[in-house]
């Protein structure tokens, strides 16, 4: 009887928030060089999902294996920007005018972070302009493509922060990615909107960017003490099956702290479990093929 209590035990410490056994990824082997860069768009048109969140810190955890890191800001709060670190209001330059004068350089426009090997390119409230300005463009929905394939070679992977939208621009950052993350907050509601993403996602892969893949979903903000939790990642996993990444963001106030000393939490808190989480999340996008 204390044996089979033991087995039982075993089975259960293996499986993970998702329902699955628990896997392992081990650490990625360093790279022998860089680029061309995968891109890989954060997307979920809910706000307050953890979007800007997983961009900073799995862009962080991609860093700190040794591979180099574009973080795109293209929301026109900039919060991305200023969770590295970076005033947008005191730019000249941002993403928005590389949107509108194709001649400029976005090397002139990057911005170095505070964590080695990593880079990003901001965005100021002037970006909420560029979707009314590019609507009589030709090939509107690849101007942001055009701009990163000038850079694509400098990085290993662009990781574009969307807003919490389904217009002109988040149809830019699908156009120009060849994978998606979607940031799934673990509440019933936020469950609504991701049918009419997924759709959108495909529209797009039929139209626009046939290599468009879905990385995967990522549930954030996950508290295991809830009932509520563990019911929407059993959802998911039951609508999505392997789409939906094994690791799961807790929710922790580590993270907004964070952001407020613009910091990943990588180096604000890095033995924390939300750092660890993310590093997790890292190691599975490699393993998966999301990035090199």
């Amino acid at each position: 009887m204390n044996s089979q209590a033991a087995d039982l035990s075993l089975d259960v410490a293996a499986v993970g928030p998702t329902g699955r056994p628990l896997r392992e990824f081990d650490a990625p082997a360093p790279l022998d060089s860089h680029g061309p860069a995968r891109v890989v768009a954060m997307v979920n048109q809910k706000g307050g999902v953890g979007k800007t969140t997983s961009t900073i810190n799995l862009g962080a955890a991609l860093a700190d294996y040794g591979r180099k890191v574009l973080l795109v800001d293209f929301d026109p709060q900039g919060a991305l920007s200023v969770g590295l670190g970076v005033n947008p209001h005191d730019l000249d330059t941002t993403i928005y005018n590389l949107l509108m004068n194709s001649r400029l350089d976005p090397n002139e426009v990057i911005e170095n972070s505070n964590v080695p090997g990593l880079d990003v390119l901001p965005a100021n409230i002037d970006l909420s302009a560029a979707e009314v300005q590019l609507v009589g463009e030709v090939a509107r929905e690849q101007v942001l493509d055009r701009v990163l394939r000038k850079v694509e070679d400098n990085y290993d992977v662009v990781l574009i922060d969307c807003q919490p939208s389904l217009g002109l621009l988040t149809v830019n950052a699908l156009t120009a990615s060849h994978g998606v993350i979607i940031p799934l907050e673990c509440e019933f509601f936020a469950l609504r909107g991701v049918a009419l993403l997924v759709e959108t996602i495909e529209k797009v892969q039929d139209r626009l960017n046939p290599r468009l893949n879905i990385d995967g979903i990522l549930a954030t903000m996950y508290d295991s003490r809830t009932l509520h939790s563990k019911e929407v990642v059993a959802r998911v996993v039951e609508a999505f099956g392997d789409r939906v990444f094994d690791t799961v963001i807790n929710r922790t106030v580590k993270f907004p702290d964070a952001s407020v000393a613009a910091e990943s939490i990588l180096s604000y808190a890095p033995s924390h479990t939300g750092a660890e989480a993310y590093r997790s999340l890292a190691r599975e996008l490699i393993a998966r093929g999301g990035a090199p």
